[in-house]
């Protein structure tokens, strides 16, 4: 049966087609460096998220597989989500390449989780994901439902305070905001779409999880952003970027760390 989120699900997956085409080929993304050797990862979550070798990692929304991928050359052994087909193409071509083995699922994150419940070690994912989900209850609950009795939960993300000095809604509402943007890659211009996309506070991310049975054990947030995608951004220190707000930093990216405990 059909939902009344079906129908931003498939404007955005349009619209990530569209987006993977233009991101496998941008300097911001830089397949070329990662297929010679560089991780596309970033000193936070490698901070954070450091004993992987030998665990089964599940990556929900995992674009075109970069992060996925990198976390299996430290030797997770990896599955990769995405709503995209395009990206997912893209990510077993680059895992075909790389010869690192890792699986790649074409589905949206809560049709995944109605897939039956696989059980992994780590369930990761970062960057850009939340925004795209209306329902942050159902996802925690895919979450979960992945995770082994004692496995890790580890997510980065964009702070919401950002968004909401951009002039974004800080509270989110089921309806969702809906632009007509290009994406934020160096040669995005070309890559114009229509995007469905919803707010979360950092309470709602919490509670999800909470309600969901995961405990969590940290929540951290940075002061930089370890990409140069938001207008205003400073580089004050190679590869971290920040943003003033009258003199003051604003905070750029959060994280959170939990445990399925039963």
């Amino acid at each position: 049966m059909n939902t009344p989120d079906d129908h931003y699900f498939e404007m955005n997956r349009i619209g990530w087609d569209r987006r993977a085409r233009v991101h496998f080929g941008s300097r911001f993304y830089d397949v070329e460096g990662f297929m010679a050797g560089a991780t596309s990862l970033h000193d936070i979550e490698l901070g954070q998220l450091q004993e992987v070798a030998g665990k089964r990692l599940l990556h929900l929304q995992c674009h075109f597989g970069l992060d996925t991928l990198s976390w299996a050359r430290k030797g997770a052994v990896c599955t990769g989500v995405d709503i995209s087909p395009v990206a997912i193409d893209k990510a077993r071509e680059l895992a075909a390449r790389t010869g690192l083995g890792a699986d790649f699922v074409c589905s949206d994150v809560y049709g995944f989780g109605a897939g039956g419940a696989q059980a992994f070690d780590i369930v990761f994912t970062s960057y850009g994901a939340l925004c795209w989900l209306p329902d942050l209850a159902r996802w925690a609950q895919v979450v979960a439902s992945h995770l082994a009795v004692g496995g890790l939960f580890y997510m980065v993300e964009f702070h919401p305070l950002r968004d909401l000095l951009a002039g974004q809604p800080y509270f989110g509402s089921a309806a969702p905001d809906i632009e007509e943007e290009a994406t934020y890659t160096d040669n995005g211009a070309g890559a114009v779409a229509q995007l469905a996309t919803w707010s979360h506070p950092l309470s709602s991310v919490i509670n999800a999880l909470v309600g969901a049975g995961i405990r969590i054990e940290r929540v951290d947030e940075f002061a930089y952003s370890p990409y140069d995608c938001f207008e205003g951004m400073v580089e004050r220190e190679p590869g971290r970027f920040y943003m003033d707000h009258q003199g003051h930093d604003v905070p750029m990216v959060y994280s959170i760390t939990g445990r399925r405990l039963a």
